[in-house]
């Protein structure tokens, strides 16, 4: 499991991505499909799993890959979506300015791409059912219906 110090995380990053994972605990409005979408089990997820990777950013402890890309999702749409997330409020919210926030997102974003892309489909950005839990334990795809 890669740690932030594995990651090569600065603090500055850490703490953006705490502050992503905050703002879902406030401003940001979470529905259950967006949070099953970002690797969450339901809203009420998001809070609660929420704080423990926050938790876990803050002491720099290990975390798994899918906790980087909830993380890495959460912050993300926090700060982009007006619609669900804080949006055009995020400096006011977090008292990060956009450019700082983008600056650092990016740098993020480059470090934990290798991490979390090969979740997308197994655990991130859909919903699990039987086959994608194979997927996510590393299993061959289920066969594709002949049409």
């Amino acid at each position: 499991m890669p740690t932030a110090e594995q990651l090569s995380m600065t603090d500055e990053e850490s703490l953006l991505l705490q502050q992503g994972l905050m703002e879902w605990c406030g401003p940001a409005r979470c529905t259950e499909e967006f949070a099953v979408a970002m690797g969450f089990d339901s809203a009420q997820d998001v809070g609660r799993r929420g704080m423990s990777i926050r938790s876990a950013l803050a002491e720099r402890e290990s975390l798994d890959p899918l906790d980087w890309a909830r993380a890495l999702l959460a912050t993300e749409l926090a700060f982009a979506s007006d619609v669900v997330g804080s949006g055009y409020e995020w400096s006011t919210t977090t008292g990060w300015a956009d450019d700082v926030t983008l600056r650092v997102l990016r740098s993020a974003q480059l470090k934990l791409i290798r991490t979390v892309a090969p979740l997308v489909g197994r655990g991130l950005g859909t919903r699990l059912t039987p086959h994608t839990e194979v997927l996510r334990a590393g299993g061959p795809p289920p066969p594709r219906p002949a049409w």
